[in-house]
């Protein structure tokens, strides 16, 4: 019987990531036989799971969405995930009413009645030995969140005020295309139909927002992700470092674990590096606690100026 139901778990696990899988896909990834794969979506069926079957050349199973739909079920290592998605969520922000971190720590308190019986006491016991640090990071409106996916979903145009980096506030009317969370802020990327391009807006400077009964047209994005379109607009005035560090590479990744860097290991001790800044500075900070050698490939004015700031220590006293 346990392996029954650890079998049907994982069919379920398969299933709710929403795909369709055809029979011969989710026999090879649950290594059961097609009868028995027939027989297990039969049981799920009598859970009250809807799941959709097509037969003949082309079918496929596939949960669909219903009213009806029993409560998540959750294996081991998913609730534990999800206690700790959820207590990392927390810590974020000022828990203001409304916002996502105070959604996840109220739902933090609430999940153990989601799961099954057999992991509540090991939900309370992780509870109970964890505690997270809090994280410097502005509150955002969870309905804002929501309403942005509606209108992303629908391709609704949506208006708002925004608070502009020096304080002014400008009203706003955008076609949204993708929201993105990077170093514990959320973003909206979106077409400006006032301006007319491309437009990348932090959520939690958003209020009134509204959702409006006019619709548009998917556009191509202006790069091959949102997160990469983010990452040359934060970038746009800072300057691409190389270094070579005689370190390790997971020595390296703590000096630097504040700042986003591409990291390679050349061999057992030492590490390229390749990051975005602004000052040289930050990266004297950063490497002065790795007590290691590294050397400047680009940009030269980097490299000259960590030259000078090397010999003036070594005048000191």
């Amino acid at each position: 019987m346990a392996d029954v139901t650890q079998r049907v778990l994982a069919l379920l696990a398969a299933l709710q990531t929403g795909r369709a899988f055809s029979g011969d896909e989710l026999a090879a990834r649950l290594d059961v036989s097609p009868r028995t794969l027939r027989r297990d979506v039969d049981r799920l069926r009598g859970y009250g799971y809807p799941v959709e079957t097509r037969p003949g050349p082309g079918g496929h199973y596939r949960l669909t969405a219903g009213a009806a739909l029993p409560p998540l079920v959750l294996d081991d290592d998913e609730a534990v995930a999800t206690l700790l998605g959820l207590a990392t969520l927390a810590a974020t922000g000022s828990a203001a009413e409304g916002s996502v971190d105070d959604a996840a720590t109220r739902a933090y308190g609430k999940v153990d009645q989601y799961l099954p019986k057999r992991l509540r006491r090991r939900a309370a016991q992780l509870r109970a030995s964890l505690e997270t640090s809090p994280a410097l990071a502005p509150s955002t409106s969870a309905d804002d969140l929501a309403s942005l996916a509606a209108a992303i979903q629908h391709r609704s145009v949506v208006t708002f005020d925004y608070a502009g980096r020096q304080g002014a506030t400008t009203s706003r009317r955008v076609e949204p295309h993708r929201q993105i969370h990077h170093h514990l802020r959320w973003y909206l990327l979106a077409w400006d139909t006032q301006r007319g391009d491309w437009r990348v807006f932090r959520i939690d400077r958003i209020t009134h927002l509204r959702t409006s009964t006019s619709t548009y047209a998917p556009r191509p994005l202006p790069a091959d992700t949102a997160l990469d379109y983010l990452r040359q607009g934060l970038n746009r005035d800072r300057e691409r470092v190389v270094l070579t560090v005689d370190a390790p590479l997971p020595a390296v990744a703590d000096a630097l674990r504040y700042q986003e860097a591409e990291l390679a290991a050349l061999d057992e001790r030492r590490t390229r590096v390749v990051l975005m800044l602004d000052t040289w500075q930050w990266l004297l900070l950063s490497l002065a606690f790795l007590d290691a050698d590294f050397t400047v490939h680009e940009p030269a004015g980097f490299r000259s100026a960590c030259q000078t700031f090397g010999a003036r220590l070594t005048n000191c006293g």
